[in-house]
């Protein structure tokens, strides 16, 4: 197995700004601007960790852990339970020990394991990263500001089917994050994103696997998503964005508040692998970005943070689909509205590009998707 040290890895990733136009157009920073805003993101990590850590025996805390081991149980057997999937046997994903396993080229260090129906529920949904979020410049020119408040955002797309419950914590009190509303998307199958109107993309009409949720009594959000597909440039990955503050409307979407946070979720190298040989990713002809190869990752792992969510396959095969969860702390008095330029808005009747944002870097970039 090969391994890089963090030293290999800053340069790595210094290596690979050279490509930075062909990940998200409009990314076009400086190698100071890179280096300056991933330190800027460890620090603030190292703050909530150490808040995190200090309340870790507090009996609210470990009440909420129970409360998440037998929630995360009874989401697995209801999802294996609707897919008629009681009888089949399933594959777990490992929990990461350090950083240099979590940059490991194969990952097969968090590849995937058999557990059996013998397994504890807390072996295997206690067991849990401690993640601390950490503000990232990753936004990109692909979000969409006012979104639909909803948790299923498959419509009809095609690919892995993926069950997605986050946990989010306030690292200044120790105690679930409610009265969040938290935002995802990701690209589909083959690279494209929905609602923006760059070239390649979904267009302005378009709402497949966007969504908002806000965060229940104990901090949590589900959804109903695809695996990811990949692009130029970029390893797989999830979006999310935590508004504090943001009022729901009428219309189902929402309007106003703040940005505590905003980030990607990676995933294991032999999950990617393996999702990618079926169809329609395994008709995808856009070169593969491996986790480290990834400009971005730089941001979200650190010697704390294993931005690998946990997993496990409901069934004995990825078309029966993922269920993956992960819990985090984030600052709910930060304010990041700077990383989070919106390159639309999603109205009554369709988008409409945001006259603030330059999106012509996106419009005048060469085609990624074929």
């Amino acid at each position: 197995m090969m391994f890089i040290s963090p030293f290999a890895f800053g340069v790595a990733v210094l290596l690979s700004l050279a490509s930075m136009a062909t990940a998200h157009p409009g990314e076009n920073l400086s190698t100071r601007q890179i280096m300056d805003e991933m330190g800027n993101a460890h620090v603030v990590n190292a703050m909530n960790s150490r808040a995190l850590e200090a309340c870790q025996n507090d009996p609210e805390v470990k009440a909420r852990k129970e409360r998440a081991i037998a929630r995360r149980a009874a989401t697995f057997a209801r999802l294996r339970q609707e897919r008629d999937l009681n009888d089949a046997t399933w594959l777990h994903r490992r929990d990461a020990a350090s950083f240099r396993k979590w940059a490991a080229l194969n990952h097969n260090k968090t590849g995937s394991v058999q557990l059996t129906k013998e397994s504890t529920n807390a072996e295997i949904f206690g067991s849990n990263t401690s993640c601390v979020l950490t503000p990232d410049n990753a936004n990109g020119p692909y979000f969409v500001y006012q979104e639909h408040i909803r948790s299923n955002v498959v419509e009809q797309t095609v690919g892995v089917p993926m069950h997605v419950e986050i946990q989010f914590i306030d690292v200044n009190t120790c105690k679930p994050a409610t009265q969040l509303l938290i935002d995802t998307w990701s690209c589909n199958a083959t690279g494209q994103y929905s609602g923006v109107s760059g070239a390649g993309q979904g267009g302005l009409k378009t709402t497949w696997l966007r969504g908002v949720q806000p965060t229940d009594a104990d901090g949590v959000v589900s959804f109903d998503t695809i695996f990811p597909g990949h692009y130029q440039g970029r390893a797989t990955h999830q979006h999310l964005i935590a508004h504090v503050g943001a009022q729901t409307l009428p219309n189902g979407t929402y309007s106003g508040g703040r940005v505590a946070h905003l980030s990607q979720l990676f995933f294991d190298q032999a999950l990617r692998d393996a999702v990618e040989t079926t169809a329609p990713y395994n008709t995808n002809r856009i070169p593969k970005t491996s986790n480290l190869g990834d400009q971005f990752n730089g941001y979200a792992a650190t010697s704390k943070y294993d931005p690998f969510p946990n997993y496990i396959l409901l069934g004995n095969g990825l078309s029966n689909g993922l269920f993956v969860w992960a819990e985090f702390g984030l600052n709910t008095s930060s304010n990041w509205d700077y990383y989070a330029p919106y390159a639309s808005t999603w109205k009554e009747g369709g988008g409409y590009d945001n006259p603030e944002f330059d999106f012509m870097a996106v419009i005048n970039a060469p085609p990624t998707h074929g």
